[in-house]
């Protein structure tokens, strides 16, 4: 921790509670791929995660509703989207014609909202293990981590092998 605020650069600036859901992210992130995607996330995989979900009625959805409305707001607002989505840095794999529409209200298919959701949190995972997120020094990203925690904490509660 130390190094890190004395050489990171804007890690020093960034408030305990950034650094804290930041720190949580990267440790749920790595049990959530452990216990659930077996050792490998990818997008597809995390697609045909949640279409085994929904097969077997366990998607539950409707549980990620709060998250998806803050990425909603987020990511589309007045009718288009904003200047935040290209920050997604959506891939072909990553579907983002389908998280488009979610985003946008036009697909409310519940194995959709979720899978919008998990995307969302990949891009995250991403995003800041591959170095986008420094290039704005992890700046305002506090409330994206909290709500992508959320999301994993639940999925481990639902699909992980946890201790009780």
């Amino acid at each position: 921790m130390q190094w890190l605020l004395a050489r990171a650069p804007g890690f020093q600036a960034l408030p305990e509670d950034d650094r804290a859901a930041i720190f949580n992210f990267t440790f749920l992130w790595s049990l959530f791929e452990a216990q659930v995607m077996g050792n490998f996330a990818r997008a597809d995989r995390i697609c045909a995660k949640a279409d085994e979900w929904r097969d077997a009625g366990m998607l539950d959805a409707d549980q990620y509703d709060g998250e998806l409305a803050y990425f909603r707001q987020r990511y589309f607002a007045n009718g288009e989207f904003t200047h935040h989505f290209d920050h997604l840095h959506l891939r072909p794999a990553d579907q983002p014609d389908m998280v488009r529409s979610v985003l946008d209200g036009r697909n409310n298919a519940p194995r959709d909202r979720l899978l919008t959701v998990l995307i969302i949190v990949w891009r995250f995972r991403n995003n800041l293990f591959h170095g986008q997120k420094w290039a704005y020094q992890l700046q305002g990203q506090q409330a994206n981590f909290t709500h992508a925690n959320s999301v994993l904490m639940r999925l481990l509660e639902r699909h992980g092998q946890l201790a009780a």
